[in-house]
């Protein structure tokens, strides 16, 4: 299996469609693995309103049939050319690993398949079958780091003929990451706001997406990696009542577990202690912190921190589709993750 670096994709995308014929995009940030496999579909000519050159697939479409997935990508088209086949995946699944090992026993294939695999670890039953394969491109995509988020404000303001001062761009940043498609929409949101201005301040970030800095979000934050419920509303209330989105919450404690995941993989990986990793991954770990880190890296085994981040990820997502609904899902998630956190201490003593 190939397997591109997660910031070379930009740069893949014009010679992908001619170097393979099956894409696995897969990580932490559901928004991002969308979005590059659409790039990736409409790179391969697929029109979504096509049957004849698109065809979307879950996985309740393959249980019990497996060879469904290899009929539809030798298929040949009625009309000629190659159709994308576009299977939305996890790495446990049977039925979409048992048909990917039948396509990577052949060295060519009649048609493109691009499977949205969430996020897998190395592990995975997907990514081990792909590793077999010379048809067949691995595409990560992790959290956007701050090059990456500067990128999309450039690339989104810029559609609308928008600057941004640089004061505006540091509270931006601050409220952006974790998600691809919840960043875009909140830059979009923003520059549909500043239309016809020119420039975007300071003042029109705070408008549109809230004061940032009013209050810190790490006592929030640390009190649902303690699994301290009552900290929690506390600290909930302060930020409520200083007017604060709590959303930022949401984002930065989504932040925190992808970084756990992070190093909990790698000392599992590399079979080192927590305090090791705390100084390589965790080094820009806050040191009044480092200790919460450790606990939380004993504590938490690492399928149920992918899951509570994918939980986390999903409430980001949520929040920005259902303005209206923000807090509600905003702090339930919190909730149930300091549940989850309690009990995972609870375990380990």
């Amino acid at each position: 299996m190939a397997e591109i670096k997660a910031h070379e994709f930009d740069r893949f995308l014009p010679k992908a469609i001619d170097l393979y014929r099956i894409f696995l995009v897969y990580g932490p940030d559901r928004g991002l693995v969308s979005e590059r496999a659409a790039d990736l579909a409409a790179k391969a000519g697929a029109k979504p309103d096509d049957p004849f050159s698109f065809t979307r697939m879950d996985l309740s479409d393959l249980q019990g049939d497996p060879g469904r997935l290899v009929d539809e990508v030798n298929a040949l088209g009625l009309f000629g050319g190659a159709k994308v086949i576009w299977v939305k995946g996890t790495g446990s699944d049977k039925a979409l690993t048992e048909g990917l090992q039948v396509l990577l026993s052949s060295s060519s294939a009649e048609n493109f398949l691009i499977i949205e695999g969430g996020d897998l670890k190395k592990t995975s039953p997907l990514r081990k079958i792909c590793e077999q394969g010379k048809i067949v491109v691995a595409i990560p995509c992790y959290a956007d780091d701050i090059k990456a988020l500067n990128q999309l404000v450039d690339q989104e303001l810029s559609a609308e003929n928008l600057k941004i001062t640089s004061d505006a761009r540091e509270r931006l940043l601050e409220v952006l990451g974790g998600d691809r498609v919840a960043s875009r929409n909140e830059i979009r949101k923003l520059a549909l706001y500043c239309r016809g201005t020119g420039t975007v301040t300071e003042d029109h970030v705070l408008d549109i997406i809230g004061d940032a800095s009013a209050i810190s979000t790490d006592d929030a934050v640390d009190c649902v990696l303690k699994g301290d419920v009552a900290g929690l509303h506390r600290a909930v209330q302060k930020i409520t009542a200083s007017k604060t989105p709590i959303f930022l919450v949401l984002q930065s404690c989504l932040k925190q577990f992808q970084l756990l995941d992070l190093m909990r993989t790698e000392m599992e990986e590399k079979r080192t202690p927590a305090t090791q990793v705390m100084q390589t991954t965790g080094r820009h770990i806050h040191f009044k912190r480092k200790p919460l880190f450790e606990a939380a890296l004993r504590n938490w085994p690492v399928d149920a921190l992918a899951r509570e981040a994918n939980r986390l990820q999903t409430a980001v997502l949520q929040s920005r589709q259902k303005a209206v609904l923000e807090d509600t899902i905003a702090f339930q998630t919190l909730l149930a993750t300091a549940l989850q956190s309690a009990r995972a201490a609870g375990r380990q003593t």
